[in-house]
């Protein structure tokens, strides 16, 4: 699939003994990246199923909902890479970049207004610890500048785009219209979406669902309780990082859910292969991809 656009096999060096990092993959072709991150995501997905692991529900945050809705069978596997691959190209053309403030929303609220700059947005509400902004850069160096005076923690994400940021309809509007002919099937389990604010569902536009995602912001808090509602639940991280988990942990007390990465996290209680689904809580999977990446510095 990567041939399609452009970029060269990756699954030697992947399933390697020294895989190539984020930064090393961002400065190759356009969709690398990307193309990285969702066949990652399915590999811990199938992963999972094969030793009687599978989710319930799936919860797609971002970049993730495309590894979400392909583990839920919307899309195929080639679709799913395609759907990566174009919105790579995409976000190449969104400029700017995006701030981690160490605050809830309220404080980032503030942090805005010292700053005075209207082009900045709230792109993601990750807990009632962590926000991210997301604008010009100029701006992203203005607000970080109030963080600072304010001793309030602010790092700038390791992306080289904006996301979640209104002014991108012209990139959201174009990546829908790209991936418009690719067939969605109906979902083989729930699949809820940080950035729909809940679970999708059949009359749902899930094309634009995902093209929204460079416009809206996520909401992280509503939508884990939302997916915790049911009871006990265990969430499990299908992805790079172990940013989701840590949210999962600052949003829900450990009475009502626990969280995992199994990719971060040597220590991950793997079933044995061929030991069947076990009797156990609700498990939901999550994907994202924004605080997967390394940050440039902390003020």
């Amino acid at each position: 699939m990567g041939a399609e656009f452009g970029i060269p096999p990756l699954a030697k060096e992947m399933l390697g003994e020294d895989p190539p990092t984020g930064r090393e993959l961002a400065a190759r072709p356009v969709g690398t990246l990307q193309l990285a991150l969702f066949c990652s995501s399915v590999a811990v997905h199938r992963a999972l199923r094969s030793v009687g692991f599978g989710p319930d529900q799936v919860l797609g945050v971002s970049f993730g909902e495309i590894a979400a809705l392909t583990a839920a069978g919307v899309f195929t596997l080639a679709d799913g890479a395609r759907i990566a691959c174009l919105l790579a190209r995409q976000l190449a053309c969104c400029e700017g970049g995006m701030t981690l403030i160490g605050a809830g929303e309220d404080i980032a609220r503030e942090l805005l207004r010292a700053a005075g700059r209207a082009d900045l947005a709230v792109a993601c509400v990750n807990g009632p610890g962590e926000t991210i902004v997301s604008g010009p850069l100029p701006g992203l160096w203005t607000l970080e500048e109030q963080a600072a005076r304010r001793c309030v923690p602010a790092s700038r994400l390791r992306l080289p785009f904006s996301s979640h940021h209104p002014a991108l309809t012209g990139p959201a509007d174009a990546f829908a219209a790209a991936i418009g002919p690719l067939a969605a099937r109906p979902a083989r389990l729930p699949v809820l979406s940080a950035v729909h604010g809940g679970r999708y569902g059949p009359g749902d536009d899930l094309h634009r669902g995902m093209a929204n995602c460079l416009v809206r912001p996520v909401r992280m808090p509503p939508v884990v309780r939302q997916a915790a509602s049911g009871g006990r639940v265990v969430f499990v991280e299908a992805g790079t990082g172990q940013a989701l988990t840590r949210n999962i942990r600052q949003i829900l007390p450990p009475g009502v859910a626990t969280a995992h990465a199994p990719l971060a996290d040597a220590a991950f209680p793997w079933p044995p292969p061929g030991t069947g689904p076990a009797a156990r809580p609700s498990r939901t999977t999550l994907w994202s991809h924004h605080d997967d990446h390394p940050h440039h510095a902390t003020r």
